[in-house]
């Protein structure tokens, strides 16, 4: 807290507010754990991401105004991947000179507790369709091919079922942490699956699109916007 307060101050004095965030924030952090600091300003200097090291920590540094803040927001309510409001609205405050500290700590948790829009129509179709090509694609692949297809299609099953059951998205390991605290069991279905070479994968993905009407191929269309 004290060195990440003292790395907002001193090229920030002027800031309005700041938030730790992160797996330090959640106190899960590793020993290859950053501080991910977010600093709100007025503005300029325009909003921007810095890599440092600063008092033995590695920092991922978030430089916004109140504007941008909301601008990535709402890219992360787009593709349902709460980055921004995770670091602000689970965090710990750091400096908060006008209330706006402890106000939008609240306001972004409010928007991560409330989840995720709902799939569209379309949405839903694409993602059974772009599943269903994988499984056709796994059932006569072997070796690095089929782990190649296994790494994406477990992700895009993941996606499928939390953002199915209005829960929010991500990559990675953050992915897996999502589904994992959703359903432990079939989070470890499908990692088992990847690394077997057999059908265990297949049954953990089926399960999961058999709740969205199963596999689709034939009658799926998307109309596109040009």
């Amino acid at each position: 807290m004290d060195v990440a307060r003292q790395l907002v101050l001193e090229p920030y004095p002027d800031a309005r507010a700041a938030w730790l965030g992160g797996s330090v924030a959640r106190g899960d952090a590793s020993t290859t754990s950053d501080l991910d600091i977010t600093v709100l300003l007025d503005g300029p200097p325009a909003p921007m991401r810095k890599s440092l090291e600063y008092g033995g920590w590695p920092v991922e540094l978030f430089v916004h105004t109140e504007k941008s803040l909301r601008h990535f927001a709402d890219k992360d309510q787009a593709r349902r991947q709460p980055t921004m409001m995770r670091l602000v609205g689970e965090s710990v405050v750091l400096l908060d000179t006008d209330g706006s500290g402890v106000r939008l700590k609240e306001e972004y948790l409010a928007e991560v507790a409330a989840g995720p829009r709902p799939l569209s129509g379309d949405e839903l179709d694409l993602l059974r369709y772009t599943i269903t090509n994988l499984l056709d694609d796994l059932s006569d692949a072997s070796g690095d091919v089929r782990l190649a297809i296994a790494s994406v299609l477990w992700q895009d099953a993941a996606r499928l079922l939390l953002t199915g059951a209005g829960r929010w998205s991500g990559t990675g390991k953050g992915l897996l942490r999502e589904v994992s605290a959703y359903d432990a069991a079939l989070a470890a279905a499908l990692m088992d699956g990847v690394r077997a070479e057999d059908d265990r994968l297949v049954v953990a993905v089926d399960h999961i699109l058999a709740e969205y009407g199963g596999r689709l191929f034939a009658g799926f269309e998307l109309g596109a916007t040009i």
